[in-house]
């Protein structure tokens, strides 16, 4: 279990980086962003399992393409959009309190599954977790500034952002779940075909998108400023390569190995990680309502794992 928690933090060490990219790429839509980010992921799955992909896709069954299908939409493409156009719609802080409930959503949605640990012994670890979470919120909604937003357009916001938990919580219950029915593929053969299948509705949705939306595309492309192509195959490469081939297979390998109730848990080592990469790309330090979400996430996130250790001893072997 503990290889599988040290997986998770590495993937989330991974994933953080993905909240550095837009400040990067402000000159491109959501969009063009997760379509480079999620072709590049496709192009690299590709090539990694060039000398295999025969013997691979022939041990694939209609379930399984099925599976690829529904992860690729749900964990990424789908979710992206819905919380990008939460941001839009609602705000950074709105959008923020509602995605940071998510390990919350997971352990609840996961409380029957097999090893799953008792809700009653996780309560206040759990407790504490949200106290972490909340005094993140609290903080963004302290320094949020003022958007003039309609009412109408943030509750669209707000039911976007929703949208996006949802789908997050579902794919990583489902992805765990088909995992451990399925030991016959590996975590690296699993992320490979994940990306492979992300990278083709990628290019599907990009085809589509451009065939109907060609003039505003181009338009906004000869109005923009400050479109660096270069950067922006850089960036996603970089993120394609480190947060979701890497990253996905260190997920992947821990969600073998742990319960789902702590899986969830472990989902916060990306915010961990964001933060601290925030703090450094914008050379500041961490106020102090910052500090304590910290110092309360790392101590939930430690509590849950030492009552599943405890529950793992107790348990017959």
């Amino acid at each position: 279990m503990w290889t599988g928690v040290i997986c998770g933090l590495l993937a989330g060490a991974l994933w953080g980086m993905v909240f550095i990219a837009p400040e990067l790429l402000a000159a491109f839509s959501p969009l063009e962003m997760a379509l480079g980010r999620y072709t590049a992921y496709g192009a690299i799955a590709l090539v990694l399992m060039a000398p295999r992909l025969g013997n691979l896709l022939g041990r694939l069954e209609r379930s399984d393409y099925f599976a690829l299908v529904r992860h690729a939409l749900a964990g990424n493409l789908v979710y992206y959009m819905f919380l990008a156009m939460g941001v839009k719609l609602a705000g950074v802080a709105p959008t923020s309190l509602i995605i940071g409930v998510l390990p919350i959503v997971v352990t609840l949605m996961g409380r029957n599954d097999h090893g799953a640990v008792p809700l009653r012994q996780l309560a206040m670890p759990l407790l504490v977790t949200v106290a972490g979470i909340a005094c993140i919120n609290i903080d963004v909604f302290q320094h949020a500034s003022s958007t003039g937003t309609s009412l109408a357009n943030t509750v669209l916001g707000v039911a976007c952002a929703t949208g996006a938990l949802l789908c997050w919580s579902w794919y990583t219950l489902d992805n765990t779940r088909y995992l451990k029915r399925n030991p016959h593929y590996s975590s690296a053969e699993w992320s490979a075909l994940y990306g492979l299948a992300t990278g083709f509705i990628s290019i599907l949705v990009g085809g589509i998108a451009f065939a109907f939306f060609h003039a505003d595309v181009t338009g906004a492309a000869g109005a923009a400023s400050g479109r660096d192509w270069p950067l922006f195959w850089v960036c996603n490469g970089l993120l394609a390569l480190g947060a979701s081939v890497i990253g996905n297979h260190l997920w992947n390998v821990a969600s073998r190995r742990v319960p789902v109730t702590l899986s969830g848990q472990l989902i916060l080592f990306e915010t961990l990680f964001a933060l601290l990469y925030g703090f450094i790309y914008n050379q500041q330090f961490p106020r102090p309502l910052e500090i304590a979400a910290i110092v309360l996430l790392i101590a939930g996130v430690t509590w849950s794992m030492h009552v599943h250790v405890q529950e793992e001893e107790l348990s017959p072997a």
